[in-house]
């Protein structure tokens, strides 16, 4: 294992940019050594970035994460760690299982207008096959949404 590991060795393995490592380091939760310029990370800083980078994964928040990261340096240490780290995972899920619920309701409801429709075009007959055919070739191209109010494309500077 590396005593340090430069701020590009760690852009480069986790696949993030050195702007994300300095706001984790300006929210406190890397801390390097400095030589000179050159920001130097332990093999401490390497695990909690890769624990930050798993829980923005899973859903987490920062605040969360650093509820887990801080309690393995604190009384009860890492079964107080794990143990929330148990309790949050199971809020998660228990969050995505009632959405999951929600989209399959939505996509059930779908399925049943979709029928609906089809059954009512099958209804007005070859009539109504030629005005979906004549929508169809007139409609413009799909375009992508538009970004939403407030949203400005990133510029570099």
């Amino acid at each position: 294992m590396q005593p340090y590991y430069t701020i590009t060795q760690l852009t480069q393995e986790f696949g993030v940019t050195t702007r994300t490592l300095r706001f984790y380091e300006a929210e406190g939760f890397l801390k390097p050594q400095r030589r000179g310029r050159q920001r130097l990370y332990r093999p401490g800083d390497r695990t909690r970035l890769k624990l930050i980078l798993r829980g923005k994964r899973l859903g987490f928040s920062l605040a969360e994460i650093r509820d887990i990261i801080t309690m393995y340096d604190k009384a009860p240490g890492e079964a107080g760690q794990l143990q929330l780290l148990l309790q949050r995972i199971e809020a998660r899920r228990a969050d995505l299982l009632a959405k999951r619920h929600d989209i399959d309701l939505t996509l059930s409801e779908l399925d049943e207008v979709e029928a609906g429709c089809r059954a009512r075009m099958a209804q007005l007959g070859p009539l109504a096959d030629l005005f979906a055919e004549a929508d169809a070739e007139s409609a413009p191209p799909l375009e992508r949404s538009p970004r939403p109010a407030g949203k400005k494309k990133a510029t570099k500077t």
